[in-house]
């Protein structure tokens, strides 16, 4: 590396570890272990950075330093680039534009010095970026800086190695990763799915909240792609990415495309876009009277739908978009109105709940809208079209952008396979085959409620419901008097413990105290059964936390975060009950989200209408499964005792190895 690009160069114990080719264990073994290792330069105490220079000279002197690929080379350039790494990535994507283009050209104006290099490229620069980005656009007048010729040459002779293309999503991935709370990413499995359900012989596609321009760049043989982002540096940097993915016509302009719209014309074929969640200051004041609300003005609490018709506003006739989605907006009341209008119109054409882990927020099952421009004097269609992939993950585990362990990662081929087969499917015919649990073709007239709750779980049969007996909710049951249903506060007078939320997952007693309060407090009897329901607790996982109240816990006070039921026992058995209300699939159909969490509406929850005798045959079993897990519960607790014990004992003596 030129000395002039090293000199206040940092790194980062993770690349230290690339530089020596060990693991990042190894390198905190060093610092403790050599007191010559070179002391921070940078960073903060958790996580430090050190001065390259230093780090490279003690890794040479201790025989450690491994050959460094010149990919990393080219990245430790970037961190170093005294405007910061965005700056710099904008010049090397400039300057791999001109190595793709004009190559020629490029071999000869790099063979001088940098500063005469720097003069050369100026012109070729703005005519190059003109040509692939438009004439107005702000790059196409930034000319490189001969303090950057070092870096752009070493860029260039990574496009060697890699490609052009390739070589500048290395590096922007490289930036993403180092920066995971800084940017909101769609991963890659998703944008081409969204890109799929656009259709094919997509020609212009339009994203207006592009971020890096990932789902643009999903989109195969397309001539003209419009992004737009409020971040001017996203746009610049999705600029120069969909540049250097193909030959398409690339307009990228940095601006709130709600309140300052860059791409008004002309119509596309295609609008993909992951918009921004639960905005509050999206405009909703001095946008009142658009003309894009066609369908409606959305409230101030509904920018997703303001995001959807400013989709539509922009689509040719006939043409698609596809936006992800929160899945609050399928069932909020206040949109309910926009949501009817976009059915009766027929320009909702299909809602798909995506697996939790498909995009941020990880631990949300996410939607996807298709809608499509209505043409004048069509008849919209009969029915929308439902999907549900959530049963598609993997199974497996990894760490998500933001560190996060153990979220389940989505079976994509699986996704693709079951949406794009159903919207194949309804795009033909308008009718698909109904798959329970899976998708429907449900008409339009059935939605047109109250509510119109669009949520795809709500209105598809559950799997293997054939031959089953009719269901019942826990509101018909609370209705008919069946049972009483008890919100829980962890409040009253007395001094009666609380069952907190807690208490009831973890299978244990009362550990609450009561909130002084002037109501009389509602205590738990044997065979209430309690269900956790705030911030998702009773849906995570799997659907976990039903509790039917023994003699250990009868007497206490419900917490915050829990139902009580309890059943007439001439008419319901409580095991019964408990166990119906713990599955998967009835979680997953009763629950509403908010934009980063899952509540359960208990009154949602469904059980099958049997005789009493036969309830209790069901309800022994989940007694048994009960046990079974409260064995295993009491098995790891004293697992777990054996093993500190353990430790301890071979810790201070009283064991031997």
């Amino acid at each position: 590396m030129p000395e002039e690009s090293a000199a206040g160069a940092e790194v980062t114990a993770a690349e230290v570890a690339r530089l020596a080719g060990v693991g990042r264990a190894a390198v905190s073994n060093w610092r403790r272990r050599h007191a010559d290792f070179p002391k921070p330069a940078g960073g903060s105490e958790t996580s430090p950075s050190f001065a390259l220079a230093e780090v490279e000279d003690w890794l040479r002197v201790q025989g450690k330093l491994a050959e460094v690929p010149l990919r990393e080379r080219v990245w430790q350039q970037v961190c170093a680039h005294p405007g910061g790494a965005v700056p710099a990535l904008t010049e090397v994507g400039a300057a791999l534009l001109v190595v793709r283009d004009r190559p020629t050209d490029w071999l000869e104006l790099t063979a001088v010095s940098d500063e005469r290099t720097a003069a050369l490229l100026r012109p070729v620069f703005g005519q190059v970026l003109a040509a692939r980005l438009g004439a107005g656009h702000p790059l196409a007048a930034a000319p490189p800086r001969p303090a950057s010729v070092p870096l752009l040459r070493a860029a260039a002779g990574l496009a060697a190695e890699l490609g052009a293309r390739k070589a500048f999503e290395f590096l922007l991935a490289r930036h993403l990763d180092a920066n995971p709370r800084q940017y909101t990413r769609t991963p890659g499995g998703l944008a081409e799915l969204m890109a799929a359900l656009a259709g094919p012989g997509v020609r212009t596609v339009l994203d207006p909240a592009c971020g890096t321009g990932t789902l643009l760049r999903a989109v195969p043989g397309a001539t003209a792609l419009y992004a737009q982002d409020s971040s001017p540096e996203l746009a610049v940097l999705a600029a120069l990415r969909l540049a250097l993915h193909g030959s398409a016509q690339v307009r990228a302009a940095a601006a709130d495309s709600l309140r300052a719209d860059a791409h008004p014309r002309p119509p596309v074929d295609a609008v993909l876009c992951h918009p921004p969640f639960n905005e509050r200051d999206w405009g909703h004041e001095e946008l009142a009277y658009d003309p894009r609300w066609e369908y409606g003005f959305p409230a101030r609490t509904e920018s997703e739908l303001a995001w959807v018709q400013h989709a539509l506003a922009h689509l040719r006739e006939g043409g698609t978009a596809v936006l992800l989605m929160p899945p609050a907006v399928a069932a909020r009341r206040s949109g309910r109105r926009i949501r009817a209008d976009l059915l009766r119109r027929g320009a909702l054409r299909a809602v798909v709940a995506l697996p939790a882990g498909a995009a941020p927020p990880y631990g949300i099952p996410l939607h996807l809208w298709v809608l499509r421009r209505p043409a004048p004097h069509a008849a919209p269609p009969a029915g929308l079209l439902l999907v549900d992939t959530a049963g598609a993950t993997t199974g497996a585990t990894t760490a998500a952008t933001t560190g996060a362990e153990g979220r389940p990662r989505p079976a994509w081929p699986a996704v693709h396979g079951t949406v794009e087969g159903a919207w194949a499917a309804y795009e033909r015919t308008g009718a698909v085959e109904e798959v329970p649990g899976v998708s429907r073709v449900v008409p339009v007239i059935e939605l047109l409620d109250d509510d119109v709750d669009l949520t795809p779980a709500r209105h598809l049969p559950p799997a293997g419901d054939a031959g089953r007996p009719p269901l019942t909710t826990v509101g018909e049951l609370a209705r008919a008097g069946a049972l009483w249903l008890h919100t829980g506060t962890g409040g009253g007078t007395g001094t009666a413990p609380v069952l907190t939320v807690r208490d009831v997952l973890a299978g244990r007693g009362p550990s609450g105290a009561l909130a002084a309060t002037a109501d009389e407090p509602v205590l738990t009897a044997p065979g209430d059964v309690l269900v956790p329901v705030a911030g998702g607790a009773s849906t995570a996982g799997g659907a976990c936390g039903v509790r039917v109240v023994g003699a250990d816990c009868a007497g206490a006070v419900p917490g915050r975060g829990l139902h009580l039921l309890r059943p007439d026992p001439g008419v319901l058995d409580p095991w019964f009950l408990a166990g119906f209300l713990r599955g998967t699939a009835n979680n997953r159909r009763a629950s509403s989200h908010a934009s980063t969490a899952t509540r359960l509406d208990v009154r949602r929850l469904r059980l099958p209408r049997l005789p009493l005798a036969q309830q209790r045959r069901y309800g022994d079993r989940f007694r048994a499964l009960a046990e079974f897990e409260d064995a295993l519960r009491q098995a790891g607790r004293l697992g777990e005792q054996l093993v500190q014990g353990l430790y301890d004992g071979l810790s201070d003596g009283t064991v031997t190895p």
